[in-house]
């Protein structure tokens, strides 16, 4: 009887043995999440989204990543998505993040949404989620809203009177949505929105600029990433310091890479929150909760920047109160 009871019992703590073991390996388990980005691998947004995402996901998961190069190259976009899918369809991934507009456009809808059973995180949409179908029983993710309104004030602390400003941003779909978007909000600026203009090259953009120096008192920066420059998409870096100096006033930006490069300010978007979030809400969905329960959300965090070169050089002397919680800026 004794022995009976041992060898049940040897059975039993086997059988325990092999569960815990079991579990511990499905827990233990790396996920394989595929990011697919509408830009360029060194364009400065994507740089620091991909960082937040490697941060939040690196411990629990494979990432593979794939750029669409559609800022430089947008008439490449429909086949770098057809590139994507293949890898998804070969990498059988369990979840995805999509960045920016053309990613969804080009990729997630016409390729995913609707015919995939695993979560999908975007992040870094401008447009409605209502104009891609957005959320669906898979998807959800961040929505990208800029901190206009705020740098528009920035920049009238900065300068002493801003009553109208423009926009700059390069020709193509993301300029379709800033239009639209622009419009909608144009009640909640303190300041006129008096132009909205579309280069597809720097040297149209440089002409634009100094044209507007008389009329307009700020001009936004946005988007600028490939520009041509003769025939070749150049990068922003090299943009934004010779634009800044044909408009010769006041500018500012939505990112900090055209701050550092030579606008006056900005209340940035923060590309790291996108990152950070879009990949905190896909490892829940990973580990079981429901895209449902994962509401779309939209950026909060606004981070004021100024670069004090570009301030001395056009003779500004704000208040020194100004300064306070500001990120400040010297290279140019």
């Amino acid at each position: 009887m004794k022995k009976t009871f041992l060898c049940l019992l040897g059975l039993l703590l086997l059988g325990v043995s092999i569960i815990a073991s079991s579990s511990y390996a499905a827990k233990s388990q790396r996920y394989k999440v595929l990011v697919v980005f509408s830009y360029e691998e060194n364009a400065p947004w994507d740089v620091e989204i991909r960082d937040e995402i490697v941060r939040v996901l690196a411990l629990y998961a494979d990432l593979t990543f794939f750029y669409m190069d559609t800022k430089a190259f947008l008439k490449g976009g429909p086949q770098k998505a057809k590139e994507a899918f293949s890898l998804y369809q070969k990498l059988k991934p369990d979840g995805i993040i999509t960045v920016d507009d053309n990613a969804q456009s080009m990729f997630v809808l016409p390729y995913l949404k609707g015919k995939i059973d695993i979560p999908l995180m975007f992040c870094g949409v401008n447009a409605k989620p209502e104009a891609y179908g957005y959320p669906t029983e898979h998807i959800s993710g961040i929505l990208e809203r800029f901190h206009l309104a705020e740098s528009i004030i920035l920049n009238r602390q900065l300068v002493g009177q801003i009553n109208n400003f423009a926009f700059m941003v390069k020709n193509g779909p993301v300029a379709d949505i800033l239009a639209q978007q622009l419009e909608e909000d144009k009640d909640l600026f303190s300041a006129k929105m008096v132009s909205f203009m579309r280069p597809d090259s720097l040297e149209e953009a440089l002409e634009m600029a100094r044209e507007a120096h008389d009329d307009v008192d700020l001009l936004f920066l946005v988007g600028l990433f490939g520009l041509k420059i003769d025939g070749v998409p150049g990068a922003e870096e090299d943009a934004i310091p010779r634009l800044v100096a044909a408009f010769n006033k006041p500018t500012a930006g939505i990112a900090a890479s055209v701050v550092r490069s030579g606008a006056l300010s900005a209340v940035i978007t923060n590309s790291r929150e996108h990152g950070y979030r879009a990949a905190r809400m896909l490892l829940k969905a990973m580990n079981g909760t429901p895209v449902s329960q994962l509401p779309i959300q939209r950026n909060s965090h606004g981070e004021r920047m100024i670069n004090v070169t570009t301030l001395k050089r056009l003779g500004l002397s704000p208040d020194p109160i100004v300064f306070r919680g500001v990120e400040l800026v010297r290279q140019w």
